[in-house]
């Protein structure tokens, strides 16, 4: 007597990665980020000119996340997120450098990376002399 057909054997999952890799999702590392933080930067980070190709017209972006948001509300709230609190954990630690590289290589003894202090977003709005629109008005 024959029994039933064996099921199709199927790829799982494995062919339709190529969006996700593409070099226009790639997000900004670490260490470009780490650069973009200096307060030099940061001022042309957060005073970026009006372009209606970017979301919230390149009004509200995130240094340490390297995004933008559609309003004001929609940064607050992401401040407060869980991503960006572990965005911030990570900068801390010193960004990766040519030494490093050579250092892991094999051409130097290992030295452990520095703990380095981030500034959150108030704190460099505060430093680069720009003031949320919350608190103008409780003045």
């Amino acid at each position: 007597m024959a029994g039933s057909y064996r099921r199709k054997k199927t790829n799982k999952g494995y062919g339709c990665k190529g969006k996700a890799i593409k070099t226009k999702h790639r997000a900004r590392d670490l260490d470009e980020i780490a650069e973009d933080l200096k307060l030099q930067n940061v001022r042309a980070m957060i005073r970026q000119p009006i372009d209606f190709d970017l979301p919230g017209a390149a009004q509200n972006y995130c240094v340490h996340c390297a995004k933008h948001f559609i309003s004001d509300k929609a940064l607050r709230e992401h401040l407060s997120s869980r991503p960006h609190k572990r965005r911030l954990k990570d900068l801390e630690e010193e960004p990766y450098s040519i030494e490093e590289s050579e250092r892991a290589a094999g051409m130097g003894s290992y030295i452990k990376p520095k703990r380095m202090k981030v500034m959150d977003h108030d704190e460099i709005l505060k430093e680069i002399g720009e003031a949320r629109i919350d608190d103008q008005e409780e003045q």
